[in-house]
């Protein structure tokens, strides 16, 4: 006897696939977490670009943070890895099966602690994949000690004084060579989510350090990882809107000369900036340093795409690989014939 498919319940996208296909299990985050509202932008993003949950590896390590890709995209493959070796395990697997996408989510000790140096030799390698940092300035899983992106004097109740200096994830990104640099607050869900649109489609290292607030250790109205201290001291450096590559770019009405920007991505699809009270060139590398260092010195959190390069190869492109994916390959493929060993051999002598 045939059993009959489930009926889809809600709207359905180019992929066939509803919303409720992209999500994972319920949150055991604490109510009110940046990092679940950030999960459901990515559920909303990869929903609207039609991506096949399929088709896209997700990759943490340790963490609060790295507890969030239970919680989206149940279908895809998933990688919990150590603390810190996110960015080693992802560049493994993507050179694995170079077909999928890949999406990390760490946080600001997973990538910034422990896990720099992965980091940074991920991104100076332009390793293709969407690197999201839920950036709250405290280890939320072992009772909020500072994390290496806290403010100086940063005061908490049961950890005294940070008398250090905070690491910037985007100057670290941008003095690495990142191709794709943003920032957001997950206090403004729709740019998280445009920003998370144009991340997926870039081909390339595509950082996202997003202000991710910790209710429960680190909420306090002066706290620069608050949502108080980001609704208060948001600056948009620009509106944003993400046109999928299937989609005619229509733009209604008239413009003034330079309110609006347009960068296109590798896959056809583009990214419209449109300026706010600044005017700001996000394909400018110096300027991009420039302007963290300026929002820092005047204590605004600057968001939106900070900085994007198009242009060059990504860390597969560098590499002569064949058509097959790596994991696809099999003992016959991968074994050298006779006559290359002894080439090889004759090479050592």
């Amino acid at each position: 006897m045939a059993t009959a498919l489930p009926v889809a319940s809600g709207p359905v996208n180019r992929a066939g696939l509803t919303k409720n296909d992209y999500k994972g299990l319920p949150s055991t985050l604490c109510a009110g977490c940046g990092h679940n509202s950030i999960a459901n932008q990515i559920i909303a993003a990869c929903y609207e670009l039609d991506i096949v949950p399929e088709t896209l590896m997700k990759f943490s390590g340790i963490g609060c943070s790295s507890k969030s890709p239970t919680y989206f995209l149940s279908r895809s493959f998933g990688f919990n890895g150590l603390h810190g070796r996110m960015a080693s395990l992802a560049t493994g697997a993507i050179f694995g099966d170079t077909r999928l996408r890949a999406l990390g989510v760490s946080g600001d000790g997973d990538t910034a602690s422990i896990g720099m140096g992965g980091f940074k030799h991920l991104v100076r390698r332009n390793v293709p994949m969407t690197y999201i940092v839920e950036n709250n300035g405290v280890y939320g899983l072992t009772k909020g000690q500072f994390s290496a992106t806290a403010e100086t004097g940063l005061t908490l109740k049961h950890q005294g004084t940070n008398p250090y200096m905070p690491v910037d994830i985007c100057m670290e990104a941008l003095a690495s060579r990142a191709t794709f640099v943003a920032r957001s607050f997950a206090g403004d869900p729709k740019q998280v989510k445009e920003l998370l649109k144009a991340a997926l489609s870039h081909n390339g290292i595509a950082v996202l350090d997003i202000i991710s607030p910790c209710v429960t250790f680190n909420n306090q109205e002066n706290a620069l990882h608050s949502y108080t201290w980001g609704k208060d001291h948001e600056a948009p450096l620009h509106e944003i809107s993400f046109v999928p590559a299937l989609d005619e770019i229509e733009l209604p009405g008239e413009f003034a000369e330079g309110e609006l920007r347009e960068v296109t991505l590798h896959d056809g699809s583009s990214i419209i900036l449109k300026k706010l009270d600044r005017d700001y060139d996000p394909t400018d590398r110096s300027k991009a340093m420039q302007m963290l260092e300026d929002a820092e010195r005047d204590n605004i959190l600057v968001t939106g795409l900070i900085y994007i390069d198009t242009s060059r190869p990504t860390l597969l492109d560098t590499f002569n690989l064949v058509d097959t994916p790596l994991n696809r390959l099999s003992e016959a493929d991968l074994r050298p014939g006779r006559e290359t060993i002894e080439k090889i051999n004759a090479m050592m002598f």
